[in-house]
């Protein structure tokens, strides 16, 4: 199959041949849905805390005598039961969220997820993104002139200009096809692959 080859205006000029492994796979969503999450629960830290009952500030007192009150039976205020008591599950900082994803599933699913960026006219191919000086008012005239708001630009090699140029940028991010991930994939309105990046996601998705 054929993907668009555009110019600096955004204009199809041409068109590149790309193998059907790649980009011509049929939309598996539940696979995608699952490459994302896993993505998403793997970049995630444990952060939050609760107390059970044994750490929350409370006294050991009884809080009223046994019987006698109709009241339910209660030994300290720490009970779980109680307004301010601990909790009987409390969520842990070292909580472990990852999922495991095997080689090929993840394959398949950025494949896949390729495949219908072609499809939906999300994806195209250009000759090279590179800037000569470290300016971002250079690059988002780039594109801008394409007519661009929201663009993952995907180059086979992203120098210190490149960087710079793109990282203040809001709605744009430029990667190595190493580092691009299927949540960013899905996110970005238009993704544009240098032709030198091509021949990566090649060897690394067929």
């Amino acid at each position: 199959m054929q993907i668009e080859l555009l110019n600096d205006q955004g204009q199809a000029a041409s068109k590149v041949d790309v193998p059907d492994t790649v980009f011509g796979r049929e939309y598996n969503q539940d696979l995608v849905h699952q490459i994302v999450v896993a993505y998403q629960a793997n970049a995630r830290q444990g952060t939050r805390a609760q107390k059970d009952r044994a750490m929350v500030k409370h006294s050991t007192k009884k809080p009223f005598k046994q019987k006698g009150t109709g009241r339910a039976r209660a030994g300290m205020t720490s009970s779980p039961l109680w307004r301010g008591g601990g909790r009987i599950f409390p969520n842990s900082p070292f909580e472990n969220f990852t999922q495991k994803i095997n080689k090929k599933m993840y394959r398949a699913g950025m494949a896949s997820i390729l495949s219908q960026l072609v499809r939906e006219g999300r994806l195209a191919v250009v000759d090279s993104m590179k800037v000569e000086s470290p300016k971002t008012k250079v690059l988002a005239a780039r594109f801008k002139a394409m007519n661009l708001d929201s663009v993952l630009v995907i180059a086979e090699e992203v120098d210190e200009n490149l960087y710079l140029a793109s990282r203040n940028l809001t709605n744009v991010l430029v990667v190595e096809p190493r580092y691009a991930d299927p949540v960013s994939l899905v996110q970005f309105k238009k993704v544009l692959v240098t032709k030198a990046a091509m021949d990566q996601l090649k060897e690394m998705f067929a």
